[in-house]
């Protein structure tokens, strides 16, 4: 069993301009590592490619497909953004998130080495209080108690609706770098119920169809009658945090 019920599931992006008219994002956590690129003319998204390193079922990859449709799509400095052009639900979650911050990224600013991080942590366990943490680039910019899958404090996060709705809420009601962080933080949030799980266990996607289907690429009908577990891709960063994104970008 390839499990961690104990300690924190860890979680790092990091997207940075590599090249003019280049933006480079990278995601890795204890089940994924993904990088996405994109290149722009300064106002809309020219080209997107996806990069699997660390994935966990045999489909993941293939969801690199399906990004191109945002290519084309004007700047924008809202991550959400890229739910206007394309279903989130056919798109890989994380390479998805990972372009649309790409997006908001280049948005912001074209400087050559411009670099934003967060680093995310949700220690284990669900029904007791625990502590779960947004650092960006290097300063703690969230801190939220949660207890039975909910946020309890502070508000304004714990009056928002916490399943169905928080990235619309976040997206609609914060500015646009706050709702980023508490967007990336709520996602990790959902990731990191699955630390302590025995994953492995589970060999072909379809045994979730009753609790996943639809929800992304690889849970789409098409996919999820073939796809099959990638097994022994779970890691444990609780004890080594800087090795997340050490081969980068």
């Amino acid at each position: 069993m390839n499990s961690y019920p104990y300690g924190s599931y860890r979680r790092r992006i990091r997207i940075v301009n590599t090249d003019s008219g280049v933006v480079t994002a990278g995601l890795e956590d204890d089940f994924h590592y993904f990088i996405v690129q994109i290149t722009h003319n300064e106002e809309v998204v020219t080209g997107i490619t996806a990069q699997s390193i660390r994935w966990p079922w045999n489909t993941c990859p293939a969801a690199a497909a399906p990004l191109q449709q945002l290519v084309g799509m004007e700047f924008s400095p809202r991550c959400l953004a890229v739910g206007a052009v394309t279903s989130p639900s056919h798109q890989c979650t994380h390479m998805f998130d990972l372009a649309g911050l790409a997006v908001a990224h280049a948005a912001r600013a074209t400087d050559l080495g411009y670099q934003r991080q967060y680093d995310l942590v949700v220690p284990y366990g669900v029904d007791q209080k625990r502590t779960v943490t947004c650092v960006r680039d290097g300063e703690l910019i969230l801190s939220w108690e949660l207890k039975a899958r909910e946020c309890i404090a502070p508000s304004p996060y714990s009056d928002a609706p916490w399943r169905g709705g928080f990235l619309k809420w976040a997206d609609s009601n914060l500015d646009v770098d706050d709702a980023e962080a508490a967007i990336v933080l709520r996602r990790a949030c959902d990731i990191g119920m699955g630390r302590g799980m025995d994953l492995d266990a589970i060999e072909q996607a379809v045994e979730l169809a009753d609790l996943m289907t639809g929800v992304c690429f690889t849970m789409q009908p098409e996919q999820i009658a073939v796809a099959q577990r990638n097994r022994g891709t779970i890691r444990n960063f609780d004890d080594n945090p800087e090795m997340l994104l050490a081969d980068g970008p």
